[in-house]
């Protein structure tokens, strides 16, 4: 398979890219994002692109690509609505739309949150919400990851400092949170691995959470 990945050099993307750079069933990788991730790997392409609302400069770069996995992401916290739905929802409708028409069918990955709700209370829901169901209404293979507690293993990291210390604090904790919540708390390699099986032969549901993110990673 060959896959895009936005949000490469973040905590989820990054456990993402390693999984695919280690997986056989992924041919190629194409990172789309303002950064660069730093790694040299024969699978490997980077593409440096500052405005992700326009995607036009690079369209001839995106097609015959098997899967998308959307990665990109900000916390809510300190924001404002119009700046987190920018971020949130236009820069994942942009990449969406344009995958759509270029490799209709193919299949797209978004990762949101567990108690996303287009009708909730919390802004962020909101708006996860809504991009959700913009993305699941588009001619694309789509499913909606909606991790709750993830562990970040394998020496990735948060690009928040706050995060960053959290994890760090909550890292003797996680064989504990396994066990008792089995179903709300997944790694970064699952959700990498879970993703290309999806890319390799969907699943049942176009929305998972924890759960059914693990059981694909099996």
């Amino acid at each position: 398979m060959r896959v895009i990945l936005f949000g490469a050099t973040g905590m989820v993307g990054r456990g993402v890219l390693r999984q695919c750079l280690l997986d056989d069933r992924v041919t190629a990788v194409l990172t789309v994002g303002r950064a660069p991730t730093g790694l040299v790997h024969d699978k490997l392409r980077e593409i440096r692109h500052d405005d992700l609302l326009d995607l036009s400069a690079i369209e001839g770069e995106l097609g015959g690509y098997d899967a998308c996995f959307f990665c990109l992401g900000v916390s809510s916290a300190g924001m404002s609505e119009k700046d987190y739905r920018r971020v949130t929802y236009d820069f994942t409708l942009s990449a969406g739309r344009t995958l759509a028409r270029l490799s209709p069918g193919s299949t797209f990955v978004y990762v949101s949150g567990a108690g996303t709700d287009a009708q909730g209370r919390s802004m962020w829901a909101r708006v996860k919400g809504a991009t959700e169901n913009a993305l699941l209404a588009l001619p694309l293979e789509a499913y909606m990851f909606r991790p709750g507690y993830i562990q970040p293993m394998h020496g990735v990291t948060s690009r928040t400092r706050l995060y960053r210390v959290a994890y760090v604090v909550t890292r003797p904790l996680y064989p504990m949170l396994r066990l008792l919540f089995p179903s709300a708390v997944t790694t970064t390699e699952q959700i990498g691995r879970a993703m290309i099986a999806v890319a390799e032969r969907g699943a049942p549901e176009r929305i998972l959470g924890p759960s059914g993110i693990n059981a694909l990673a099996s």
